[in-house]
């Protein structure tokens, strides 16, 4: 495919940063832009599995102390996400329920994407689950007075994380 094409198809804003850094070379510019769709394509699979195995170590932890439907009963009347601090909480899990043709903890679960499993770490909700959480990272280092590897660490840290997710994503 001509340049012209593809840029009009790709468009040229587009391709103007990739035309750029390959010196003005309309070919290279095309190899660079499909060379970064395959890596794209490749860290996508792998913080794909990441969110996998995040939901499914903070789910198996909260199951463990607070029952296999501590999702749908937390967002219930007196559950631990029923309160004014975790109210989206509280209704991004509903929502999710209601996505359901019928309930299954599992499928809530995989239902619910990776910014609701980011802010589990957030301060309410964290609070909200006995701070048990960092128990899904058993081989964290060890806080420091300069660096405090806690809920807020880790926050920040998947933040970037689901930044560099949305951008591959809306790519």
């Amino acid at each position: 495919m001509r340049y012209s094409a593809f840029a009009q198809i790709m468009t040229s804003a587009r391709m103007n940063r990739y035309l750029l850094a390959s010196g003005n070379n309309s070919r290279k510019a095309m190899t660079l832009y499909r060379k970064n769709l395959q890596l794209t394509q490749e860290l996508f699979t792998i913080i794909s599995c990441f969110e996998v195995a995040l939901r499914n170590a903070i789910d198996s932890k909260c199951t463990t102390f607070l029952g296999i439907n501590w999702l749908k009963n937390g967002a219930g009347f007196g559950g631990i996400f029923d309160n004014y601090k975790c109210h989206l909480t509280k209704q991004n899990i509903n929502d999710a329920i209601n996505k359901l043709p019928s309930y299954n903890h599992f499928k809530l679960v995989a239902e619910l994407g990776f910014g609701f499993w980011r802010y589990m770490f957030a301060k309410n909700q964290y609070n909200a689950t006995n701070k048990i959480l960092l128990q899904v990272f058993p081989l964290k280092p060890t806080s420091t007075p300069v660096l405090q590897y806690d809920n807020k660490y880790v926050f920040n840290q998947l933040a970037k994380l689901n930044d560099i997710r949305n951008r591959m994503a809306h790519h």
